[in-house]
């Protein structure tokens, strides 16, 4: 069944690809001060070599924090490895430092959460998804699309140790990226927090929690909170929360991919949130 909703805005089409750019990344460091600039291109995340130095990288830290960029420094093997992943086995002159561009634009945080508050002032009951960690970028994929389809208002992702929008992300997520309003976060613990603050609960799914996911009344402003494929939510994340329910497994199985569960846990608050809607059947 397709969307009514219309899509996120789009951006102008992307240059083709230049002897310092490949299909999804920027490589040198001239070209990464220029796209920083420009604000033109979202990109996803900038890579240092470790050892690398060069006076312009100061400008670099300071352009990606206003930006709202993660930098990290990695080992100059794997800045190797990925110019050759990107396709480009020629040019292996990268400067130490490589910029990989996003599959879509992340929205900006704090505009994200002010909507809640006005859709939670204005009687409106959001619902929110956080994920904490999902590493698998096909995992993050399949929840934004299911995310799109259940009428998500806000997802919310942790700048590290998780998949960002990549290509991945976006080819498993069937074009639900012009539509989910996306937002990354430093601190999980803290977004937790603040969503309280601002009205909404926060429920984490746990295989320990006494409550079915069933029984929870999801009637209400409401965050979803889902952890890593092996670990699930964290522990301090997690006591952050209002409440934590289970998914109820009678297999021998030990959990459900996090990408179903966050679909049998989306829907389950659809049904509860429209089963007193009048509906006609011929």
């Amino acid at each position: 069944m397709k969307s009514n909703r219309p899509p996120r805005p789009r951006f102008e089409s992307e240059a083709q690809p230049t002897q310092t750019q490949t299909h999804n990344q920027i490589y040198g460091v001239n070209p990464i001060v220029e796209a920083l600039r420009a604000a033109v291109r979202p990109l996803e995340r900038i890579m240092i070599a470790t050892g690398a130095h060069d006076y312009r990288f100061n400008e670099i830290y300071d352009l990606a924090k206003e930006r709202d960029v993660p930098v990290r420094r990695v080992a100059r093997e794997e800045l190797d490895r990925m110019m050759h992943v990107g396709g480009d086995r020629t040019a292996t002159n990268h400067q130490g430092i490589i910029a990989i561009i996003a599959a879509a634009q992340y929205a900006d945080t704090d505009a994200l959460l002010d909507s809640l508050t006005a859709k939670i002032e204005a009687g409106e009951t959001p619902l929110v998804v956080v994920l904490d960690e999902i590493e698998d970028p096909r995992n993050l994929g399949a929840i934004l699309r299911t995310a799109e389809c259940a009428g998500v208002d806000a997802v919310f992702i942790p700048e590290r140790r998780a998949a960002g929008l990549t290509e991945t992300v976006a080819k498993a997520a069937a074009g639900a990226l012009e539509y989910v309003h996306i937002a990354r976060v430093t601190n999980i613990a803290d977004l937790i927090a603040e969503l309280k603050r601002r009205g909404v609960w926060t429920v984490a799914t746990d295989e320990a929690a006494r409550v079915d996911y069933t029984s929870f009344d999801w009637r209400v402003p409401v965050a979803v909170v889902l952890g890593n494929e092996g670990d699930g939510v964290r522990r301090l994340v997690r006591e952050r929360c209002d409440a934590t329910v289970r998914l109820p497994l009678r297999g021998h199985i030990e959990s459900l991919n996090v990408s179903v569960a966050a679909g049998i846990v989306m829907y389950e608050i659809l049904r509860q949130r429209t089963q007193g809607e009048a509906r006609a059947y011929k």
